[in-house]
């Protein structure tokens, strides 16, 4: 069973942080949505590690 709110919070982090479409992000894959989810977070993690 799907989370929708899982969903909205996925499509809305990968879209603000990288500006892909709505449409493009939820024709993704869960198992996609979440691996660039976990990159974003790693990428963000590194970038204030440096500041």
């Amino acid at each position: 069973m799907r989370d929708p709110d899982r969903i909205y919070r996925e499509v809305a982090f990968i879209t603000y942080h990288f500006g892909w479409s709505h449409e493009t992000v939820l024709e993704m894959p869960h198992w996609e949505r979440k691996r660039w989810c976990e990159e974003i977070s790693r990428i963000n993690e590194r970038m204030n590690e440096g500041a």
